[in-house]
């Protein structure tokens, strides 16, 4: 994986999208690869703001986020999503930084962490999780908003189509494009135990949810239950 940056640095990156009133995302570049990767912004019951596996912006659009709500908590999804923790908190010093507790001596190697999943402070609107069968690496953020509830998952559940030339070759052959699942990659570093991690899928698909954003590739917002139990299907 890229090295973390030290200063703010702003990669190619799409325009903000809002899911629900109280949820945006945003998807950008990866340096020397042609995946590209989600930060998602979730607003607390107090009108402050969770960033998701942060990303830098242009001034233009990070002072949209600022007036949207106060950024209180940082959230690194794993040990290697790491790239633009420091920077972030470095912006934003009262923020909070939380990760996976399984994650937080990677992350600890580039950002000093306030807490594990276990300990961000209660919401209504905002929930986390540890996902079974990862040894607690990675998990889930739960989204509840007007429409019903989000799932924002990491580097558990990638949704990249295929694509073009030679990388995209090398990534489709290692299983990392075509359509939402764990990749083969995934399944080797992250799902140590498949079971577990397939009952916990199998939880998560419950008829309030609504969308699914992974931390790699497209939403998806048409029958993302039916979605992640196919998925689930095949661990």
């Amino acid at each position: 994986m890229p090295k973390a940056f030290e200063e703010w640095t702003v990669l190619r990156h799409g325009s903000l999208q809002q899911h629900a009133d109280n949820l945006w995302s945003i998807v950008g570049d990866l340096p020397g690869m042609p995946l590209k990767r989600r930060m998602t912004l979730a607003k607390l019951a107090d009108g402050s703001v969770v960033v998701h596996n942060a990303m830098g912006l242009e001034p233009e659009l990070m002072k949209r986020i600022e007036d949207w709500g106060r950024i209180a908590i940082l959230i690194v999804p794993n040990g290697w999503h790491r790239l633009d923790a420091a920077t972030f908190k470095k912006r934003y010093p009262d923020a909070k930084v939380f990760c996976p507790r399984g994650a937080r001596k990677k992350v600890e190697e580039v950002v000093a962490v306030d807490g594990t999943y276990d300990e961000i402070p209660s919401d209504d609107r905002v929930h986390f999780e540890h996902l079974d069968g990862t040894k607690e690496s990675e998990g889930v953020m739960r989204v509840h908003s007007a429409d019903g509830d989000t799932l924002v998952f990491n580097d558990a559940l990638f949704n990249v189509p295929h694509l073009p030339g030679g990388q995209g070759f090398i990534l489709k052959l290692i299983g990392s494009t075509g359509g939402p699942k764990v990749t083969r990659i995934g399944r080797l570093f992250l799902a140590k135990d498949k079971p577990a991690l397939r009952a916990h899928f199998e939880r998560l698909a419950t008829k309030d949810v609504v969308r699914i954003l992974p931390g790699h590739g497209d939403a998806i917002d048409a029958d993302a239950p039916g979605v992640l139990k196919a998925v689930a299907a095949t661990l």
